[in-house]
């Protein structure tokens, strides 16, 4: 490691916790004690449900062992025949948050992988993505892989429709285009009916007791890991040398997930809510699957971590006291210009956590290090960390739209409160934000410049700036979003997330809705230059984004959040420079 980052290794493996502020390393060490003294470790195990809030988290505790179970050992085998038996150039999995996250980790951690199929993952409903995927195969060397526990989630589902008809057209007269595909769903679930009535090659069943974000470990993130060609009995091994540390037969300084989960909720207690997660180049997309735990499971009843991943490191004076950061380093890949500037962070008395990876294959201990950990600091919370409470809304304005879709052949039309001429973007807001953007003079109406630097100004001190962008997630369109949300980091001096829609309902979506009021969003849509049609259904791909995106304004609007979207028509990366010309130009208003 490189110098005062390797004088900080503990124990539990996560840094010096006397490097923190003291009023916070205080409180954590009561926080152990208190664990330490109360068995708690202990209890987690035992599956205490008074824990949390004592009412059903007991049933969700099947992720603590599930993957030593060695029968689905032996079924993974069957998979890894797969990458190795050159049928397959690629593996394609179908499927949203938790369901898909840890494939998505683990096929950017292991793209290297030689002589094995490479690894994609599909989670929106942009027909742009999903046009360009569907382009990047070769439908007769593609397996798909259905990822859904409930077997009900609509964007897989249609998802699964659009890819079944394609490769059913491409096949000869015959044979079964559901040899192509495995399915990764509960038991007796509406996915696995299908899987059978279609002829899937295989059928593999999550566990019941664990939900969806807790899933990494068990089939939903090893059985994509076998396709691709990743050793996946070296990355269980790691899972269980954690597994064994975290257990209540170590002291709990010593437990590497109690000691994170107690540094992560006292300091989320003491104001430091803003997680900022940064990982070596090799593991960066860890940070999307951390951010997804920590949202979905803390993020509610008012209160909760907000994660704040893919935010470029900057100077310390430009961090506010609402942070705490979280360093995960590569060993065998590290990067010196990370260090240095955690070093300075460090340096500048912000709590620092710092986690070392041997290699790439400890992200199978550090699944289960994190899972564990989020337990922990959802005690400490006072909330249920195995539920997602404010999900369902935005799913159901979503419904509602849609079936009005069905009757009208399209969505309701609605008017935008501002419209720029010269860019063709557009705002929408409900009724108390165009009010608190000083839109709601119907005589005398801002302009989009005007309108948007209201709603920067809107942002306080410990306040979050969230920019949800149903979008094509490619590299054109974050290049510029990055940019976007930097000029606002900087304005501002808020922490910022970028999330894409519409993943992100099922994910950070949660704390968005249901944690502190303190984010300020901005949903940015477009029109869709080439929809696509949804297999047995009368609406578009465009129309459910769309329709996703309406609902998820509609709910922020009823939670009292402050938000507003804006749209583009025409060219995106043109709108989205113009929209980053704007805010560009309301920072001076809003400084």
């Amino acid at each position: 490691m490189n110098g005062e980052l390797d004088d900080h290794v503990d124990a539990a493996g996560i840094g010096d916790l006397t490097t923190w502020p003291i009023e916070v390393s205080a409180k954590i060490n009561v926080a152990v004690d208190d664990w330490q003294e109360s068995r708690k470790v202990g209890r987690l195990w035992a599956g205490d449900a008074a824990l949390w809030t004592g009412y059903d988290e007991s049933k969700w505790l099947g992720w603590l062992r599930t993957f030593r179970d060695r029968g689905s050992r032996h079924e993974l085998d069957t998979v890894s025949e797969v990458a190795s038996d050159g049928a397959f150039d690629d593996v394609l999995v179908l499927g949203m948050g938790g369901a898909s996250l840890c494939s998505e980790v683990l096929g950017l951690s292991f793209s290297d992988l030689p002589g094995t199929p490479r690894l994609h993952i599909l989670d929106s409903t942009d027909p742009s993505q999903i046009r360009c995927c569907a382009e990047r195969l070769t439908l007769d060397r593609t397996l798909f892989i259905v990822s859904s526990k409930s077997g009900t989630t609509l964007e897989t589902n249609i998802l699964l429709q659009y890819f079944l008809a394609l490769v059913s057209a491409s096949m000869p007269t015959g044979t079964v285009a559901g040899e192509r595909f495995l399915a990764i769903t509960d038991p007796g679930s509406e996915l696995e009916r299908f899987a059978i009535d279609q002829k899937f090659r295989r059928v593999f069943h999550g566990v019941p007791s664990i939900g969806g974000r807790y899933s990494a470990l068990s089939h939903f993130g090893m059985v994509p890991a076998c396709a691709m060609g990743v050793d996946v009995g070296r990355l269980l091994a790691r899972a269980e040398d954690m597994q064994d540390r975290c257990t209540d037969a170590k002291p709990v300084r010593q437990n590497p997930g109690a000691m994170l989960g107690l540094a992560l909720g006292v300091a989320a207690l003491e104001g430091r809510d803003k997680m900022t997660f940064a990982a070596s180049p090799g593991l960066r997309s860890f940070g999307t699957w951390v951010e997804q735990l920590i949202a979905e499971s803390t993020g509610k009843e008012g209160q909760g971590i907000i994660p704040i991943d893919g935010e470029a490191l900057t100077s310390p004076t430009s961090y506010g006291d609402d942070r705490l950061f979280v360093y995960v380093r590569d060993e065998t890949a590290p990067d010196g210009v990370q260090d240095e500037a955690f070093l300075r962070l460090r340096r500048a008395g912000f709590p620092v956590l710092s986690i070392s990876l041997r290699d790439r294959y400890d992200l199978g201990g550090e699944f289960f290090r994190w899972e564990f950990a989020t337990a922990v600091a959802g005690s400490l919370l006072h909330v249920n960390p195995f539920d997602q409470p404010d999900v369902e809304g935005s799913k159901e304005a979503m419904r509602r739209l849609t079936k009005v879709c069905e009757t009208l052949g399209q969505l309701p039309e609605e008017l935008p409160v501002c419209f720029d001429a010269d860019t063709g973007l557009s705002m929408f807001a409900d009724d108390s934000n165009v009010v608190a953007v000083g839109a709601g003079n119907f005589d005398r109406r801002p302009s989009l410049r005007d309108a948007v630097s209201a709603h920067l100004g809107r942002v306080e001190s410990g306040d979050y700036f969230a920019i949800l962008a149903y979008l094509q997630l490619s590299d054109r369109h974050m290049k510029v979003l990055q940019k976007l949300r930097h000029l606002i980091r900087d304005a501002t001096g808020s922490a910022t997330c970028l999330q894409f829609g519409p993943r992100f309902l099922h994910t950070t979506g949660q704390a968005y809705k249901g944690g502190p009021n303190s984010g300020v969003f901005l949903q940015i849509t477009c029109d869709d230059s080439e929809d696509l049609d949804v297999p047995g259904q009368q609406y578009t791909f465009g129309v459910v984004k769309a329709a996703q995106a309406r609902g998820d304004l509609s709910v922020l609007g009823e939670r009292g959040r402050r938000a507003i979207r804006i749209h583009i028509q025409g060219d995106v990366c043109t709108g989205l420079e113009s929209l980053a010309s704007i805010v560009g130009q309301s920072i001076g208003q809003t400084g």
